[in-house]
């Protein structure tokens, strides 16, 4: 806006200001968009964690070795 008012009245002062808080504003929604990405890829990271650790629950101790004597 004020990029716009120092365009129509000549004033260069106000057009750089207005400049400098689009590129500040710009700044600010890149960084918080950075944040989310980054808490998002931690979320997905111990989501992965838990579900390995709840394989490892569900095949005990042994893992996949399976009963050999069932069949005798």
């Amino acid at each position: 806006m004020k990029e716009v008012a120092g365009a129509i009245t000549g004033d260069e002062d106000k057009k750089a200001e207005g400049q400098a808080q689009q590129r500040a504003a710009a700044a600010a929604q890149e960084a918080a968009q950075k944040e989310r990405t980054r808490q998002e890829q931690a979320k997905a990271k111990e989501a992965e964690k838990e579900r390995d650790r709840q394989e490892r629950k569900d095949k005990g101790l042994l893992g996949d070795v399976g009963d050999t004597l069932s069949g005798l």
